[in-house]
């Protein structure tokens, strides 16, 4: 059971397709850690390049998955939505590990736990799964920024 479905997930998130890269939240403490999910289909736009012959998710993508989760951890704990104006981009990123390939049929767990925050920087771990198998894990860092108005 999903505590969050697409829909919740798309007030909070400003991403859409095809960079959306969260189908479902499935647990979530506010301000420690959430869980959730990616369902990797032959349908991603990626897959037609990376590779034809022999479709793998690309790695980039994975991270990016696992910031999602993290973003979406982090608007809910600040009790913001996707357009309160706030973005939370990539900062930084350590010890990148990648332990398994990722193919359409899997489905991507993210685990995300939040590490230290502090002056609108956050620290988080991260590790994605494919059932009890580590997939790719990773130290993120977002900074907190305001949104710059259209003009």
């Amino acid at each position: 059971m999903s505590i969050m479905n697409i829909q919740d997930i798309l007030k909070y998130l400003p991403h859409r397709y095809p960079f959306l890269l969260v189908d479902r939240v499935l647990e979530l403490e506010l301000g420690k850690s959430i869980k959730a999910v990616k369902n990797v289909t032959m349908n991603e736009p990626f897959f037609i390049g990376h590779f034809p012959q022999y479709p793998v998710m690309p790695g980039v993508l994975i991270i990016e998955a696992l910031a999602q989760a993290a973003g979406v951890l982090a608007f809910k704990s600040e009790n913001k939505t996707a357009d309160s104006g706030t973005l939370y981009l990539f900062a930084g990123i350590d010890n990148a590990r990648f332990k398994r390939q990722v193919l359409p049929g899997d489905t991507l767990t993210l685990c995300v736990e939040l590490v230290a925050q502090k002056r609108g920087i956050g620290k988080y771990t991260a590790k994605a799964y494919v059932g009890e198998e580590l997939a790719a894990e990773g130290d993120l860092m977002f900074a907190e920024r305001q949104a710059p108005t259209a003009q």
